[in-house]
Formats: structure tokens, sequence, C-alpha cells
């Protein structure tokens, strides 16, 4: 029972960076599918609302958080529990072949929809036969 209550008290940390060294965190299921023109990433969150989402691209690499309501989650009185309880994390490198300053980022209905757009050099293109 005191592990419950030192994790509760770990969610009241008010930063992203405290929350990364003392909170939970597990990795979002993740699609990812391509158009002609892009890529798309989605990630599931569920219990994270959008004010609780961080995308940030640094060092060549696409870093995606969402922290939920911890204090919440572990003092429900769960009959079944099937999801591990934590904060959404997850990275991944961005290819040369991404457009990194078109890279758009929207969050709906627990999703995390990320565009990362293809160089033009890298699109299909069809040549014209004279």
């Amino acid at each position: 029972m005191n592990d419950k209550k030192e994790l509760v008290k770990v969610q009241e940390a008010g930063s992203w960076d405290e929350a990364l060294e003392k909170e939970p965190w597990v990795a979002p299921l993740v699609d990812i599918y391509e158009t002609d023109d892009n890529f798309y990433l989605v990630a599931s969150m569920p219990g994270v609302s959008k004010e609780n989402v961080k995308v940030k691209l640094e060092d060549g690499s696409l870093v995606m958080m969402g922290r939920i309501d911890y204090k919440t989650a572990t003092n429900r009185k769960y009959v079944l529990q099937e999801n591990e309880i934590g904060n959404y994390y997850r990275k991944f490198n961005v290819a040369d072949s991404i457009d990194s300053s078109r890279i758009d980022a929207r969050f709906e209905y627990g999703q995390l929809v990320v565009t990362l757009p293809k160089h033009e050099r890298i699109k299909p293109k069809t040549i014209e036969i004279n």
C-alpha cells in the first residue's frame, strides 16, 4: 500500500523533465503508413488530453510524449486491468528523406497523428514519353 501512495506523490511533480525522471513511462502502440507525399505516424495514447501531449524534433529524432492523470489511474478499483499504467514516450529517428521543416502534428480521439512530408527528391515522378 505504501508503494501506491509514493507513486501518487510522484505524479504531482510539475515539469516534463521531472516527470521523465520520476514517473513510469510506456511505449504507445504506433502505426506508420505512407502516401506518395507523406509518411504518417499514428500513436495511441488513451487517457491523455491534448494539453498533455508534447512532440519535439531534436538531434535528428522525433520524440513523442503524453502524460496521463497518474493519480486517478492508480487509485481506481480495477476489476480487470490489462493496460499498463504509465505516461507515454516514444522516440524515432527521422530519415534524410523527410522534410523536417514541414512536420505537422495533431491530437484527436486519443491518437497523436504526425505528418512527415517527403522531400521532393524522393517522391514518385511520372516521366512523360515523347
